[in-house]
C-alpha cells in the first residue's frame, strides 16, 4: 500500500518555532516528527511514500532524502500554492493508483501500530483510526462504535491516519479544497469503517501541546 504523508502546512500556531523550521521537522524526544513517522511506517511494511511539501519544503527533502537510510522509497510533491488536504490527494492520484492508500499527517506523535491497518475496504470509502476525545480538544469529530464511524459527534477524534479509496474523490471539486466534506458525506452514507486507538496520540498544533510532549 502506498502512503501519502501530509507535510505542507504552514504551522502558524507554532510560530515562532516554525518560522525557520517546518513543523514536520520539529524535534520530539530527540527525533524530528517526520523521521519518527517514516521509521514507524517502514517498520510496518509501508515503503512507498510520497511527501507533499510547501512551507520550507526544501528542508524536509534535505533532511529525509530519498528514503534509502530509512529503508523507504520516497518521492516529493512540491506545492507552489497550498492545495489543501483534498487537493493534495487529487494531485497525487496518478501516482497512488487505483488501490486504497494510506494518508497520514506528518505532525502527529503516536505509538499506533500501522501494521494493523486493513489493506482492503470492501464497500467502504474510508477506514479511519480514531481515539476517544482527549481533554485538550475542545470538541470531538465523530461518534464511533463497533468498528464503524457512525456520524459527526463528540465521542472520538480522527487521528489523521486513514486508509482511503480513490473513489472517495470521484467528482471532487477543483483544488484547492479540503477533504473534510467528502469524509462527512461518506460517513453519512455509512461508508466509513474505523478502529479505536487507545495508546499515545498527539496532534501537535500549538506551542503548549509541543512543550507537553517534547
Amino acid at each position: 500500500m502506498k502512503v501519502l504523508l501530509m507535510a505542507a502546512g504552514l504551522g502558524t500556531r507554532l510560530r515562532p518555532l516554525t518560522e525557520h523550521t517546518p513543523k514536520p521537522l520539529l524535534p520530539v524526544r530527540g527525533k524530528p516528527l517526520a523521521h519518527r513517522l517514516v521509521e514507524q511506517l517502514v517498520a510496518a511494511g509501508f515503503v512507498d511514500i510520497s511527501i507533499n511539501t510547501h512551507h520550507l519544503g526544501a528542508q524536509i527533502q534535505q533532511s529525509i532524502g530519498t528514503g534509502g537510510r530509512f529503508g523507504a522509497r520516497i518521492r516529493y510533491a512540491t506545492e507552489p500554492q497550498l492545495l489543501d488536504t483534498g487537493g493534495t490527494v487529487v494531485a497525487a492520484l496518478p501516482w497512488l493508483g487505483e488501490a486504497p492508500f494510506l494518508v497520514v499527517n506528518a505532525d502527529i506523535l503516536t505509538d499506533f501500530d500501522f501494521a494493523c491497518l486493513p489493506t482492503r475496504l470492501g464497500d467502504d470509502l474510508v477506514h479511519m483510526v480514531v481515539t476517544p476525545t482527549p481533554a485538550w480538544r475542545a470538541h470531538g469529530d465523530f461518534d464511533y462504535a463497533h468498528g464503524r464511524v457512525l456520524r459527526r459527534g463528540e465521542s472520538h477524534v480522527y487521528c489523521s491516519i486513514g486508509v482511503v479509496s480513490p473513489s472517495l474523490f470521484d467528482g471532487a471539486p477543483t483544488p484547492p479544497f479540503s477533504w473534510r466534506d467528502l469524509f462527512f458525506e461518506a460517513v453519512d452514507a455509512g461508508q466509513v469503517s474505523g478502529q479505536e486507538h487507545l495508546g499515545e496520540w498527539h496532534d501537535i498544533g500549538t506551542l503548549s501541546q509541543y512543550e507537553a510532549v517534547r
